[in-house]
């Protein structure tokens, strides 16, 4: 398995002085541009905004108070939206094209030494208004970028979360052959 999947983790103890570059976030958004999606429909779109700008603090309001209590110290906050119409008429599964360009903002945030957190506790409501955007386009999740902090930056309840063991799933248990519940692979 490719190092930048199992490096891959949704860190909250980002460097309140750290920055990241117009470049660098542009490289970001490069890679989300790139995602497969259904009939390459594209329908991944973000709103984007550094750290100390009003884009980022109204980013911020929208966020659930237990993610406001730690993203304030990330460098960017973003939301991942999808527009569901396009000249053809209705999109078909925006949420895998807007999921997989998501996945790919992750990983490349590894590659460039970046952390990324994906969060979906945020108001969408208000952030379609917040942003004005159009009927066709849903706020979907926001995602907070940066560089590795102090883990001591975080409340207690955090840091504990912080510091689990990583686990995932047995294949045997989410991969099946012939009929659901038996396993490819024992």
């Amino acid at each position: 398995m490719n190092e930048l999947i199992s490096q891959r983790r949704s860190p909250r103890a980002f460097d309140a002085d750290a920055t990241v570059s117009d470049d660098e976030l542009r490289t970001l958004l490069e890679a989300a541009r790139w995602a497969p999606s259904h009939g390459n429909t594209q329908p991944a779109r973000f709103i984007t905004g550094h750290r100390n700008s009003t884009t980022f603090d109204a980013i911020f309001e929208t966020l659930t108070r237990g993610n406001k209590t730690w993203a304030f110290r990330a460098s960017v906050l973003l939301i991942g939206c999808v527009v569901t119409t396009d000249d053809r008429g209705d999109i078909p599964n925006v949420e895998f094209g807007l999921g997989l360009a998501m996945e790919n903002i992750a990983l490349q945030a590894v590659d460039l030494g970046l952390i990324a957190h994906m969060m979906g506790g945020f108001d969408k409501e208000a952030a379609h208004k917040t942003f004005a955007m159009p009927d066709n386009a849903r706020p979907l999740v926001a995602m907070a970028l940066g560089r590795q902090g102090e883990l001591s930056d975080l409340p207690e309840d955090l840091q504990a979360r912080e510091q689990r063991e990583r686990k995932r799933l047995p294949l045997s248990d989410t991969v099946f052959t012939g009929t659901w519940g038996e396993s490819q692979f024992s």
